[in-house]
């Protein structure tokens, strides 16, 4: 037995109806066209067999035709619904890998971002670092260049120093070998060159000093006595062999020559030393005074804080004294005679206390009143508590109102029987819950007469 194809030309075909079964069945419907299909081979049988049988053959090959198109709509049900899950998949797909490589390329910009970044303060660090290179090269240049100049100007002092030295003693020294001459003794006329060239290697001493950083006052003092001893040699023959000009010009020849070279000296000393000009003597005694009167108008400023402190410090203690004097008289009126027998002249903090303690006996602001209200507060919070449904999770029975063992007989009672205490049916309680009772209904009864009396 064969059945039709489900599709004709890629379009589904009508159910078919076999003509003889609807006309057995008593249907009238359009005959479709259907392939003819091979007949049995009629057997010799009663026409009613016949039909049946026909019927029958019909009503599988419809069944088989109805199976096969519910297994293709099935078909292209699980075809069509796999087709969106794959395109919807697909979508997911696209999504996610749109997402992925927009987060890539974010990632991407960020890690070139912080490349960047990183070039960049490198480059920044490396342009200051060159820049901080030139320019320390630029200041070692500069005081290189500066200390060429200092040391070519010290080169120059020092050497016009020396020969105004040598040019004051060719101008000193005639006076003094004219002085000194004496045909029967011609040697004495080498006393004024011994006596310049001493005074010369005595200010070489100072100098030699003063590098060494030694002491230099007495080479100093030694080439100036020799100075003025060639001064009055030249101003007293001067005088009386030439004239007064010649004695006096020979004479501050002597002086002036030792006395350039010790101004030389005197330079150098007071650059070792550190020693400052004059006006820079006249900087820091300005830089001082500011300094003073910054320190002065600090000072006052914060005496003048801790004035308004203390004002306020004792406007507020005086409000205290005031307050406390009307809340707590007779507690003032025994802090008051008890700070005069402890020689306080105000009630301090230390006096209000000991006076509240020997008072009251307890800390300051704690009385007996406050301690049975706090009590009754304390009782009243509890026995809401008590009540409260959340710390209740049950209605039980009180134990001490009910029987909470079995009965002393094993037959059940016919009847309930309302729970009654008997002397013996439970369990004596421990003494310590006793005591502990006992105690909770002393405490009761204080807090409840501490509340009549309050009343």
């Amino acid at each position: 037995m064969t059945t039709s194809p489900p599709q004709v030309n890629g379009h589904s075909r009508p159910l078919p109806v076999i003509t003889d079964w609807q006309a057995f069945l008593g249907t009238h419907a359009e005959q479709p066209v259907v392939e003819p299909t091979p007949q049995p081979v009629p057997v010799a049988a009663s026409p009613q067999a016949d039909l049946v049988a026909q019927a029958e053959a019909d009503a599988i090959r419809t069944k088989a035709y109805a199976d096969a198109e519910e297994r293709r709509i099935s078909a292209e049900a699980a075809a069509e619904a796999m087709k969106i899950k794959a395109a919807e998949e697909a979508r997911k797909l696209k999504l996610a890998n749109d997402k992925a490589e927009r987060r890539a390329e974010e990632e991407q910009a960020a890690r070139e971002a912080r490349i960047a970044e990183s070039n960049r303060k490198r480059r920044d660090a490396e342009r200051a670092e060159a820049e901080a290179e030139k320019q320390t090269a630029a200041d070692e240049q500069t005081a290189a260049d500066a200390a060429k100049v200092v040391g070519k100007a010290d080169k120059k002092w020092r050497g016009w120093a020396i020969g105004f030295y040598a040019l004051c003693a060719a101008v000193a020294l005639p006076v003094q070998i004219s002085a000194f001459w004496n045909r029967d003794k011609p040697w004495m006329a080498g006393a004024p060159v011994l006596l310049e060239i001493a005074a010369l290697v005595v200010a070489f001493g100072t100098a030699a000093a003063v590098a060494n950083k030694r002491p230099h006052w007495h080479f100093r003092l030694i080439t100036w006595v020799l100075a003025f001893i060639a001064a009055s040699v030249n101003l007293w023959h001067g005088s009386q062999e030439f004239d007064a000009a010649t004695a006096i010009g020979t004479a501050l020849a002597s002086i002036f020559g030792p006395g350039v070279w010790d101004l030389h000296e005197h330079g150098r000393i007071r650059k070792r030393d550190g020693v400052q000009t004059r006006r820079e003597r006249r900087a820091g005694e300005k830089a001082a005074k500011k300094q003073a009167a910054a320190r002065a108008a600090q000072e006052q400023r914060e005496a003048a804080r801790e004035e308004a402190r203390q004002k306020a410090m004792e406007a507020i203690e005086q409000r205290l004294a005031e307050q406390r004097k009307a809340e707590f008289p007779d507690e003032w009126k025994y802090a008051l005679k008890l700070a005069v027998a402890m020689g306080e002249t105000t009630v301090t903090d230390t006096v209000w206390a000991r006076a509240w303690d020997d008072m009251h006996a307890a800390p300051p602001g704690v009385t007996a009143n406050s301690i049975s209200t706090r009590n009754a507060a304390a009782v009243r919070m509890q026995r809401v508590l008590e009540r409260d449904p959340s710390s209740t999770p049950s209605k039980t029975t009180n134990a001490q109102r009910g029987a909470h063992l079995p009965p002393a007989g094993s037959k059940p009672r016919p009847k309930p029987v309302p729970p009654r205490r008997k002397r013996g049916d439970s369990t004596p309680f421990h003494p310590a819950a006793k005591r502990l009772a006992a105690d909770t209904a002393r405490r009761s009864m204080t807090v409840r007469s501490d509340q009549q009396e309050t009343r």
